[in-house]
């Protein structure tokens, strides 16, 4: 048991290293300009183990969406009784802003992804695309619990509009050049605006 968790530790670490290297040679060059190659060089593995750890290239800089898909899926799956996912969604982008992840985009190294993202086609198709993955999570949460596969569909695609849209608003004013610190502060408020907006319209559904 102590090597399987070893094991997985070193996995870890690899792949850490592996999205880290990567990321800096994107921020350094740009996404289209630096190889699969020369990423398993900088970080001293095989073009093989990179492909392993992530089989696309979009996904060495994107390195977090899984993390992100299980923990908004579990937001809504765990949520206290009686409370509506569009609150439990609000309160859990009240809390990453509040523990300062990279995931609430008010941070101060979001200029540089955002750059890396914006100039790169591919790496905006998989941005959109991993937002139509979580949309599609959510709307599977709803419909299992509404049995209403129509408006759990309608209902997802706003949560998850609300929260990437939360996101993009905070790093593109870092990216523009606003404090980020001041940012921070500031985006409280629009966490609050985004889901006082959605809650207008789904009200508690599926309550």
């Amino acid at each position: 048991m102590a090597d399987h968790g070893l094991r997985e530790r070193k996995k870890q670490a690899t792949r850490l290293l592996i999205s880290n290297v990567a990321t800096g040679l994107f921020i350094e060059r740009g996404f289209e300009e630096v190889t699969v190659a020369e990423i398993a060089e900088a970080a001293g593995v095989s073009k093989m183990t990179v492909f392993n750890y992530f089989p696309r290239k979009e996904d060495l800089f994107l390195d977090r969406h899984a993390e992100r898909l299980a923990r908004l899926t579990a937001v809504i799956r765990t949520r206290p009784p009686g409370m509506s996912p569009c609150e439990a969604l609000r309160r859990d982008q009240h809390a990453l802003l509040e523990s300062g992840n990279p995931l609430s985009g008010a941070i101060a190294g979001g200029p540089g992804f955002w750059w890396v993202l914006t100039s790169s086609p591919a790496l905006t198709a998989r941005w959109y695309e991993q937002e139509r993955e979580i949309a599609a999570a959510f709307a599977e949460v709803l419909t299992e619990e509404s049995g209403e596969a129509f408006r759990s569909r309608l209902v997802a695609g706003l949560l998850t509009t609300a929260i990437t849209t939360i996101f993009a608003h905070a790093i593109a004013r870092i990216a523009a050049g606003d404090d980020a610190e001041v940012v921070r502060r500031e985006q409280a408020a629009v966490v609050d605006e985004a889901f006082d907006l959605v809650e207008h319209g789904v009200g508690d559904f599926p309550g």
